[in-house]
């Protein structure tokens, strides 16, 4: 079992393929099941990895509150295990504000693939995604916030699937408070000039949890930054919409390898 170490916490990670380094960072709370659908469309052209933030899964969980600049340090652990300088960073709501402060205050960030992110703590209302991770009726219902209503209509399959992950890899509530407090006081707004790394930010306009528009701001404030808006998808819209997603996660970083 493969894992990095940040001083005494033991950070879980899993690696496949080859080429340039994708690193994944999840969203408060959830495991590295997270990105199941885009680690089979990016392992093999390039690297994927995928971690369980500290407090999640397979990582250790030492008590918190943790701090942004604390779960940088940890992508940091990571791709220092795996013996990469720099790699694309992809992240989702909590692990888009990590990938943010990891671009400004290392040099281990290519480039940034944002979804469901904003700029600021105060449009996070990331506390309806939690359920905990053994009351499997809690955690089916709260993914009517995470996912658009058609989506919780016609994919009860998948869904299904998802409890069943979450279960087994979702952090419990003093993980997920630990995590979620990382977010208090945050506001990039005035730093985001200093982010220069090519940046694709990406939301689904149906997201209940961070607003369609603090996306787009976020993307105004970035240098380098591109909006991409996916109609009709909710928060975790890179699952709704996977195919739509993973080739544009994929030309976004072809475009981008020799940046």
């Amino acid at each position: 079992m493969p894992t990095a170490s940040n001083g005494q916490v033991s950070l879980y990670y899993e690696r496949d393929g080859d080429g340039d380094p994708v690193v994944f960072v999840s969203d408060a709370g959830l495991g590295g099941w997270l990105w199941g659908w885009q680690h089979a469309a990016v392992a093999g052209p390039f690297e994927a990895i995928v971690w369980d933030l500290r407090g999640t899964g397979r990582s250790d969980a030492p008590s918190g509150p943790y701090s942004l600049e604390t779960l940088a340090a940890d992508l940091e652990a990571v791709l220092a295990d795996c013996g990469h300088r720099r790699a694309h960073v992809v992240g989702c709501g909590l692990g888009g504000a990590v990938a943010l402060e990891a671009a400004r205050s290392t040099t281990r960030v290519e480039t940034l693939l944002l979804f469901g992110t904003a700029a600021r703590a105060d449009a996070f209302g990331l506390q309806a995604l939690f359920a905990p991770p053994d009351d499997r009726q809690a955690l089916e219902s709260s993914l009517e916030a995470a996912f658009s209503a058609e989506f919780c209509e016609t994919q009860p399959d998948v869904l299904d699937g998802i409890v069943e992950w979450r279960a087994d890899g979702d952090a419990d509530r003093d993980g997920w408070g630990a995590q979620v407090a990382a977010l208090e006081g945050f506001d990039a707004r005035d730093w985001l000039v200093e982010v220069t790394q090519p940046t694709q930010v990406v939301h689904g306009t149906a997201d209940e949890l961070v607003p369609v528009d603090a996306g787009r701001d976020l993307a105004r404030g970035l240098p380098r930054g591109e909006f991409v808006s996916l109609e009709g998808a909710g928060h975790l819209a890179f699952i709704e919409r996977s195919r739509a997603v993973n080739d544009q996660l994929l030309g976004f970083l072809e475009d981008h390898i020799e940046d």
